[in-house]
């Protein structure tokens, strides 16, 4: 393919953002040709950032939807949540796809959003539209798709590391309990106390017990494997950790039926046999430094012999396959560009 697609990344001075920057700057079949920040408008992207020196030379400007559909071909939107609504509509009114990196349409019910968002939807209509950018679970629809929503990075691996129970109805789904770290960078770029050095370092800290947003995510997908037959209810804990990056998600369940480890992790292995960024582990347990800076999702599955419940652990970069990788992976698809295309880099370690 010598074909090159211009690509315009709102909301480039987060974290997120600026990922997508760093990944895209390295793609080869992708230009960068517009970068948005409301904060940071007028500013050269290496002066806020100056590890793009040299090497990604834009500025920063105000976000205007129209403007960026005439400048390119294919846009991120990796706006905060609730901010998204509107350009996404008008990103879809021009014909362009487009990858949303908020929340704002992973949800099918425009009920939910608006209960766990507390902010009305302006597009309801959308909603049916859009694609959950797991490409692991919707591949071949977000290749037909203009509009995909990407998953949060606690969704991505809650869902991955329980998907093949699911699909296969082995797990009882009222007895889901999910329990996750997150390096600081995924509370975002907004400064606040509770990220502040002297308050996260060699600290430990769940937060949002019972009423994290990203709840309903998980239970929307782990529902749609089971094709909607009866409901999924998750116990979620995320917790605050004192690391960069990352997250490492336990999840616990017990079994519809009794089943040999051995078993359970040929499911497993069959599952994910023909998937580019999942990663099966038998001898080693899933660790963020594995996975810092890349698009994969390692998984372990192990069982309490003396309880009989099973224990699966997921650990991936919340910034790659957590956001900012996860949604090139989606565009590649909609592009009709080899998924792995920009995104099979090694791990930075340690």
């Amino acid at each position: 393919m010598s074909e090159k697609f211009r690509i315009a990344i709102a909301g480039a001075s987060g974290y997120a953002g600026a990922e997508l920057v760093r990944l895209a700057a390295a793609h080869p079949y992708f230009t960068i040709t517009a970068v948005t920040s409301e904060k940071s408008a007028g500013q050269s992207i290496s002066s806020v950032f100056p590890s793009f020196k040299g090497i990604v030379d834009h500025q920063f400007e105000a976000l205007a939807p129209e403007a960026l559909t005439e400048r390119a071909d294919a846009i991120f939107l990796a706006l905060p949540h609730t901010k998204s609504q509107d350009p996404v509509a008008t990103c879809i009114k021009a014909g362009k796809p487009v990858v949303d990196l908020s929340a704002d349409y992973r949800l099918k019910d425009v009920g939910i959003y608006e209960k766990w968002y507390h902010t009305p939807h302006s597009h309801p209509h959308l909603l049916q539209d859009a694609v959950y950018g797991l490409p692991e679970l919707h591949r071949t629809a977000i290749a037909k798709s203009k509009l995909v929503a990407s998953p949060g990075c606690y969704p991505t691996a809650a869902v991955l590391q329980l998907a093949p129970l699911f699909a296969k109805r082995l797990a009882q789904p009222e007895t889901i309990v999910i329990d996750a770290k997150s390096g600081v960078s995924g509370a975002g770029r907004s400064p606040a106390l509770a990220y502040h050095f002297p308050e996260a370092h060699e600290s430990l800290e769940p937060y949002k017990i019972g009423q994290h947003r990203h709840t309903p995510e998980i239970e929307q997908e782990l529902s749609g494997l089971m094709d909607n037959v009866g409901s999924v209810t998750v116990t979620f804990t995320p917790h605050l950790v004192p690391m960069n990056r990352g997250i490492l998600s336990t999840a616990y369940c017990k079994l519809t039926r009794p089943m040999q480890l051995s078993d359970l992790r040929d499911l497993y292995r069959e599952f994910y046999a023909a998937e580019r960024f999942v990663r099966f582990y038998e001898d080693l347990v899933p660790n963020p430094h594995y996975i810092k800076g890349t698009n994969y999702c390692d998984i372990g599955l192990y069982q309490d012999s003396r309880t009989g419940w099973v224990v699966t652990v997921a650990a991936v970069d919340n910034l790659v396959k957590g956001a900012a990788g996860q949604a090139i992976q989606a565009m590649n698809l909609m592009l009709g560009i080899p998924e792995e295309t920009g995104l099979t880099a090694p791990a930075s370690y340690p």
